[in-house]
């Protein structure tokens, strides 16, 4: 393919040219025949003043671009680069758009050649890739990008991008090239240009494919291997002896320095399985608890024939286990071990829906054709099949839902038995040793019809103090309006011709309408109605969620209780809604389950098509099953001991409004259907006792003390040395000055601390709105212009990708609420401060709060000492262990909130963590200490 590609990036004054937005530099990089062959660039003189986000952005200023020259000036070069070339950039529709008119502006024509966007590229041939920004792809790929956000930098470094994805472009088995030829006509970019240029050239050679690919109906796949173990049972005792112990870690550590914590820990795992007994075991940060209870339960299986889960709330955790923690246990043990990673059913891709969505002559929407491309290529890499690899886009999350894996009532297509991910990860674990899994698969697994997880009797559950929350969610409902109108919007009306439309015609069809069926001009009116009682639905739930929130007007998430059965007309109106859109739903699952029952007897004449169709259809039929169990549990039969509550977001109060009903207390439902079952459950976690005391947790999990082994096992670190707690005289008590005051001042010490410890801050918020508050001051004030702050919530990205790009920059500040309380793992000198704003209570009026402390209250209990302290006195631990990680890290923690030492309570905080050095000064005293400690 020696095609002339020119590489262009430019930096604007704003991003709308129609609006007389300008270039204020050029940067194009030529490649010829697969090499960089030349590099232009050029400032231009906008003749406008550059607006200042943008020179904070770009780090162009009025004075850099004064003498430059203008556009026109420039323009015949440009077209001299382009001639004859593909266009190319990173986005290239906002670059070929300005390009264009600047062009038209000086007297050219513009450039109609072909163009190349390599984000599209990289989307199709990275499918896995977290995210497709330029910066990001250039550290995936290794490659060095000096300056972002600079044209010439940003467009050598899409050249070398461009380069990789040729590359990978060419050693394409011929058959996903044919595929993804078939479907590049809906591109934005003209890559079917290069799709068939290099069809030509592969149909003239004969294709020699690597030995990991085969070619299975027409599709290129990575071939699936099935792990093969030996069977061997040498050598499988339990290593009671300190040295024994010793011997088996520094098979897998070489200088493995003896933790009598972690054997501590194996012996309490190894016993309460023997034992059949339950356990808690709080094991500090530093304990290395993953192999601690790894090791026993191996052993154990391997004794005794079982297998044991693990089970774990993040899917970090599992991806660790797998990755990291099962390579070594096999080192250490002298017998092999097989693990396996298990999730639901529809995580996995049927590839029989898939091939059949690829045969469909429908018109597809933009995500559809690239997701399809993405899963071409993924196929090519994947051994699981699991969704949880893709970065697919939300448009793509809905066509997911088509070839997802389920239960199959119509297409039992033979041909991709053989080749099933679901399947196989279930034969794998049939036989596997130790199970990975999630806590919400393991509940599921307990009430669930047909059982995913073999039967098993042993099970550790790590990241314990998410089960209960894990299970509410679990044992709970949900309804929410984009969920149902999505699932609405695929039925459609009839003239919307989707999927009702459809199967009205294939009934017509193959099977006549029989006397007692409804008419589908009936079964259209009901989909009108139910459409119209959907949005009054959500409407009138919005209402009430107005009228009775405490939250601030300038608050846009709202979070507000529902009482069932209230008097007041808001409450009234939203039953009499629910009635009615439950009456209309029942109607037409009725309706459609006649159809797919008729459709059912002539299964054996359907085509293929035909057959994907009812597929469709029965699964959907499955969704409105469950979103009618929703409704009747939520609003028509709600059960005494549950609470329901409405989260909306005012700004886009219908597509955003969620409706959730659960549980106000789980105990029962986990005495009943869980411990009960189970010969021995082994909870651990760094976070379970408050004040030294498993009270609290064994009182939620609805487990008896007699019946469980305890064990707290502390952190082996020196917190004395390591660690120093803060707390800053001069500020205003928390809930004593208007929010207003209480930000002002906390702004002005975390600019002081972080100029101090420069960055390599987390801040830990309890609400989203002081965030925000605090967030935009800090950029307003300008003192910490040099430091990338980055905002949960606002600077855009999931947990995971925040913690990357702080740990990217060497001055960051990373602000985040409840979910960057756990789960956050910043090893080293990245993260040296940890400021904790106010102590995390959890908000009195929250609905499940609210509902937990009137529960306690009616059984003659203290809902502040039996509930919320020790609730927040866990969050507050998980917290404290965000900051060291290793026994060479040191930091310190900032306490703003200063009930910590002037309240009873607050000494719970304070001996619920490893004794630390505390120290109460003003903060000219803490950036002094700082200075002279880090």
């Amino acid at each position: 393919m020696g095609n002339k590609y020119v590489v262009v990036d430019l930096e604007t004054t704003g991003n709308a040219p129609k609006k007389g937005d300008k270039i204020i530099q050029f940067a194009a990089v030529v490649i010829e025949n697969g090499k960089i062959k030349e590099e232009y660039s050029s400032y231009v003189n906008p003749e406008q003043p550059i607006p200042p986000f943008i020179e904070e952005l770009t780090g162009l200023s009025d004075d850099m671009v004064e003498d430059a020259p203008l556009f026109s000036e420039i323009a015949p070069k440009v077209l001299t680069l382009l001639e004859g070339a593909f266009f190319v950039a990173h986005n290239v529709l906002f670059d070929l758009s300005f390009l264009q008119e600047e062009l038209l502006e000086a007297g050219y024509n513009g450039f109609y050649g072909p163009v190349l966007d390599t984000v599209e590229m990289s989307r199709i041939l990275f499918p896995t890739a977290d995210s497709f920004k330029l910066s990001d792809l250039a550290h995936r790929e290794g490659l060095n990008h000096e300056r972002p956000h600079q044209a010439d930098s940003d467009a050598y470094v899409t050249a070398e991008l461009l380069l990789i994805l040729l590359k990978k472009l060419e050693y394409l088995p011929f058959k996903t090239l044919e595929l993804l030829h078939k479907l590049s006509g809906g591109l934005k970019s003209d890559l079917d240009i290069l799709l068939d240029e290099l069809i030509l050239i592969k149909e003239s050679k004969i294709e020699n494919l690597p030995d990991f690919i085969e070619i299975h109906r027409g599709i290129a796949l990575k071939k699936g291997v099935m792990l093969q173990y030996p069977d061997s049972l040498t050598g499988t005792g339990y290593p009671f002896g300190i040295e024994e112990k010793q011997e088996m870690f520094m098979k897998a550590f070489p200088s493995y320095e003896i933790r009598q914590g972690q054997f501590k820990m194996m012996d309490a795992v190894y016993g309460a399985f023997n034992d059949k007994k339950h356990a808690l075991i709080e094991a500090g940060t530093g304990v290395g608890k993953s192999l601690a209870y790894l090791v026993p339960s191996a052993i154990y299986g391997k004794e005794n024939g079982k297998t044991v889960i693990i089970s774990t709330y993040t899917t970090q955790l599992q991806e660790q286990l797998l990755k990291k923690d099962i390579p070594l246990l096999q080192k250490m043990l002298p017998f092999p071990v097989k693990a396996v990673l298990l999730k639901g059913r529809s995580h996995y891709i049927s590839l029989a829906k898939f091939v059949q969505t690829l045969r469909d002559d429908e018109e597809d929407n933009y995500d559809t054709i690239l997701s399809k491309m993405q899963i071409l290529v993924w196929l090519l890499e994947t051994d699981t099949g699991d969704i949880d690899e893709l970065n697919l886009s939300s448009g793509g999350m809905i066509y997911w839902s088509k070839i997802k894996n389920d239960e199959t009532a119509f297409l039992q297509d033979k041909s991709w038995i053989s080749r099933d991910f679901y399947l196989k990860a279930r034969k794998e674990a049939q036989s596997a040793d130790i199970i990975i899994t999630n806590h919400s698969l393991l509940l599921t697994d307990l009430v669930a019809p047909s059982v995913i997880l073999p039967k098993f009797s042993h099970v550790v559950i790590d990241e314990g103090h998410h089960f209960v929350k894990a299970s509410g969610k679990h044992f709970g409902h949900k309804l929410d309006y984009l969920t149902v109108r999505l699932l609405l919007g695929q039925i459609g009306l009839f003239e919307q011709k989707q999927l009702f439309y459809k199967l009205e015609k294939l009934v017509e069809e193959k099977a006549g309408s029989p006397e007692d069926m409804i008419h589908s001009f009936e079964i259209n009116q009901l989909i009108v109605d139910l459409f119209h009682e959907m949005d009054e639905l959500f409407k009138v739930i919005g209402i009430y969620a107005k009228k009775y929130s405490k939250a601030k007007k300038s608050s846009t998430r709202l979070t507000v209780r529902f009482i069932n059965g209230g008097s007041d007309k808001e409450s009234k109106a939203v039953i009499a809604c629910a009635e009615r859109f439950g009456f209309l739903l029942r109607d037409l699952m009725e309706a459609i389950e006649k159809r797919v029952m008729l459709v059912g007897q002539i299964k054996a004449s359907l085509t293929l098509e035909e057959k994907a169709l009812m597929e469709e259809v029965a699964s959907i039929l499955e969704d409105l099953k469950d979103l009618n169990e929703n409704v009747k549990h939520i609003f028509q039969m709600p059960l005494s001991q549950f609470v329901v509550w409405i989260e909306m977001d005012t700004r886009s109060a219908q597509n955003a409004t969620t409706v959730f009903a659960q549980p106000v207390t789980v105990s029962n439902y986990l005495k009943e259907q869980f411990f009960s079952e189970k010969e021995s459950a082994v909870f651990t976690s760094a976070t379970l006792s408050v004040k030294d005391s498993f009270h609290f947790i064994l009182n939620e999990l609805g487990l008896e003390e007699q019946e469980c082994t305890l064990e707290q096992i502390p952190s082996p670190f020196n917190y004395q040395e390591q660690v120093k707690l803060l707390i800053p005289g001069d500020l205003p008590e928390v809930n004593a000055v208007p929010l207003e005051e209480y930000v002002a001042s906390i702004s002005e010490h975390i600019i002081s601390i972080a100029e101090a410890t420069k960055g390599r801050m987390l801040i830990l918020f309890t609400s989203h709105e002081m965030l925000r508050r605090t967030y935009e001051l800090i950029r307003e004030s300008g003192f910490l212009e040099d430091y990338a702050v980055i905002a949960q919530g606002i600077t855009s990205g999931s947990r995971s990708r925040l913690t990357r790009n702080f740990q990217r920059f060497d001055k960051a500040i990373l602000l985040g609420t409840s979910s960057f309380w756990e789960g956050v793992d910043i090893p080293g000198e990245d993260l040296s401060c940890l400021v904790i704003v106010r102590l995390p209570f959890s908000p009195p009026d929250e609905p499940m709060v609210q509902a937990k402390n009137e529960q306690i209250k009616s059984e003659g209990g203290n809902p502040f000492s039996s509930y919320s302290l020790p609730e927040a006195v866990i969050r507050f631990k998980q917290g404290v262990g965000r900051l060291i990680r290793t026994s060479s890290d040191r930091g310190f923690i900032v306490v703003f909130d200063r009930r910590i030492v002037t309240t009873k309570y607050g000494k719970a905080f304070l001996d619920s963590i490893p004794p630390i050095p505390i120290q109460k000064s003003n903060i000219d005293e803490i950036v002094e200490l700082i200075y002279t400690w880090l």
